[in-house]
């Protein structure tokens, strides 16, 4: 049963790979923008900081872990309305250990109803390899010294990683394009020099009032691509009162997930959410879990005003 699992595992993570996931995955996408899109920086008028973490494929050791943090803000720079931002990432799986740190500035203009964001991101990428092996007796089985490409011992290497996004937003809608890892960084290791790929993001979502004036039906998409494969979530939330949400979010042929929030009294906002994987892999996974936390508050005033209703956070 051990080594079914491990086989199983291993397939996995070349899914993983396959469906342009160098970038850790988000089933809370709508509140992790800035994660993969600079041009979020600043457009809601707001400091916003929201933390997420997500632990994929539960009851496999080794399996996908991502702690991501960003926090941006608003800023007048000689006259011209902007935004900054910090984003830094953890995303760790099997021995592999990767953190990503970045600086974000966008410009902000006002365009017909809402604001678009055009920003860019640069940092620091880290990948660490620290392998663990368990060689087998006998003379069937080569050691990773006898593999020239194979990592026998613990590897860092530090690249540069540079991004690039749009977004633009309204009091009903938002859309947005991005582009992560545009310099397609080069990791230098002692055997061989793997090479980021450029992940293309779309993204969109609608604010539509129900019937019920307690009610709001919040539909959104994201489109993630390598280049060479495309992969895409469909969700669809409704709210209550502009506190409460819940949903279900859909990746064809690889996942459903379900997802609720609260906002507190205080303005924070905090969600779950839950992945149930359709491939095979469900035979040896109780699903994944990713939590959110998120507050977005005005200088002036200390807390987060009712007056912005962007439908970015619910």
């Amino acid at each position: 049963m051990k080594k079914l699992n491990i086989l199983i595992f291993l397939l996995a993570l070349t899914i993983r790979g396959v469906l342009a996931q160098q970038d850790p995955q988000l089933s809370n996408y709508m509140f992790g923008t800035l994660q993969y899109n600079p041009g979020f920086a600043g457009t809601t008028g707001l400091i916003c900081a929201t933390a997420i973490n997500r632990q994929q494929w539960i009851g496999f050791e080794g399996a996908p872990s991502t702690t991501g943090f960003n926090v941006s803000a608003p800023f007048n720079l000689l006259g011209i309305s902007s935004g900054a931002g910090l984003n830094v990432v953890s995303d760790n799986i099997g021995f592999d250990k990767d953190i990503n740190f970045s600086a974000i500035y966008s410009v902000i203009t006002d365009i017909g109803q809402g604001k678009m964001g055009i920003g860019i991101s640069g940092g620091m990428l880290n990948k660490t390899l620290d392998p663990e092996w368990e060689i087998p007796s006998g003379d069937i089985h080569t050691p990773p010294s006898g593999d020239p490409l194979i990592p026998e011992s613990k590897e860092s290497f530090v690249a540069f990683d540079a991004g690039f996004g749009i977004f633009y937003v309204t009091g009903k809608y938002y859309a947005a394009a991005s582009v992560t890892h545009l310099n397609k960084p080069k990791i230098k290791y002692s055997k061989g020099t793997p090479y980021i790929s450029r992940h293309y993001y779309l993204t969109a979502g609608y604010n539509l009032q129900l019937p019920n004036p307690s009610l709001e039906l919040l539909p959104s998409l994201l489109a993630v691509s390598d280049g060479k494969v495309l992969q895409f979530s469909a969700t669809s939330l409704i709210r209550y009162n502009k506190k409460v949400w819940g949903g279900v979010s859909y990746r064809p042929g690889v996942a459903l997930t379900g997802i609720a929030g609260i906002e507190l009294f205080n303005g924070i906002r905090i969600g779950y959410a839950y992945e149930f994987p359709v491939t095979d892999i469900r035979r040896s996974t109780y699903g994944s879990h990713e939590f959110m936390v998120n507050y977005c508050f005005d200088l002036s005033m200390g807390k987060s005003p009712m007056k912005y209703k962007s439908i970015r956070f619910l």
